[in-house]
């Protein structure tokens, strides 16, 4: 039963992996990173994660860390979060937060070194449009420099791995819905209002990868073009 230090946000992606690593076994620990983002109310769910699968749940305060982001949706309240998909902008998505992932891992590999865990886990999926810190060259060098820089405290077999990496949303879906992940319990939407928007990308991409799946999406949306599997 390896021990595993998962990187949780409590979005539909992270929390179908803890679901998955779970149902394979994993000793997990989950951890979120507080880093400057516009909202943490996705943090409640991966809390709420955590309690049904009986593991423990650490949030890692890097919200200083957020002021100096700036240029992103995510983190600048500045910078409008854009509606649907903006593939017309130049210069990168505003919904990206460059290098994030390298943050949250650093900080789960430490977590992990001190644990003496023998995995990092994060929820990356198959998505064209991902920012680059989600690609398997990444990560792949990611590990590479984590070996170095913990030689000789982390675990011997200490690992980096991306259960979904193969998957598009909907096959997260699908593979969620084989889990028993309860979806209501799961935030995307990237502005932190009561329900989900239902106009930013992120709701579009959700709604989009329950009618591909055939799944009946129960989300409650602000506004929704539809929620019925195709």
């Amino acid at each position: 039963m390896p021990k595993t230090i998962a990187i949780v946000s409590g979005g539909l992606d992270s929390v179908t992996m803890a679901y998955h690593l779970k149902d394979r076994g994993h000793k997990l620990h989950l951890l979120s990173v507080d880093y400057g983002q516009r909202h943490l109310v996705e943090h409640e769910f991966a809390a709420k994660a955590a309690r049904v699968l009986g593991v423990p749940h650490d949030v890692a305060d890097l919200g200083a860390v957020g002021k100096l982001l700036g240029g992103s949706s995510l983190t600048d309240p500045a910078v409008d979060v854009p509606a649907r998909k903006s593939e017309e902008m130049t210069g990168g998505s505003p919904n990206v937060v460059p290098n994030r992932n390298a943050l949250l891992l650093a900080v789960a590999f430490a977590v992990a070194v001190a644990e003496q865990a023998q995995a990092v886990a994060i929820g990356v999926i198959d998505d064209a449009q991902a920012a680059p810190d989600c690609t398997p060259e990444f990560l792949d060098f990611f590990l590479t420099m984590e070996k170095i820089a913990t030689r000789g405290y982390a675990h011997p077999d200490l690992t980096l791995t991306a259960p979904l990496a193969k998957l598009r949303k909907s096959g997260v879906v699908a593979l969620g819905e084989k889990l028993g992940v309860p979806w209501t319990d799961t935030w995307t939407c990237f502005r932190g209002t009561t329900l989900h928007c239902g106009r930013c990308a992120a709701c579009w991409e959700r709604q989009e990868a329950f009618l591909e799946a055939g799944v009946a999406d129960p989300t409650d949306y602000q506004t929704s073009h539809s929620k019925e599997p195709a």
